[in-house]
């Protein structure tokens, strides 16, 4: 069995619009990946690069969306993922 894909999110305490993201796409992921969430504020070069970008939500290197939770991307990235298992299966 191949390992959940994981989708991280760049966040920071006290971030409203990190907190309603993070309640969107949670119920997204139902079992489909993993959810790692990253404080940009414990590290300098992460807090350089997304400074006020945050939330952002990576797959891998890839940034899918920032701000708001681009569910369509979301998505497409999970079906790709589903597919991508399927193929390897």
């Amino acid at each position: 069995m191949t390992a959940q894909p994981t989708l991280t999110v760049y966040s920071r305490r006290g971030c409203h619009l990190c907190e309603d993201l993070l309640g969107e796409l949670e119920p997204l992921l139902r079992q489909r990946a993993r959810l790692s969430v990253v404080d940009v504020d414990t590290d300098a070069s992460l807090r350089e690069r997304y400074g006020v970008l945050v939330p952002v939500v990576c797959a891998d290197e890839q940034e899918l969306c920032h701000y708001h939770l681009d569910r369509p991307a979301v998505l497409a990235w999970l079906a790709a993922q589903s597919r991508s298992e399927s193929d390897h299966s």
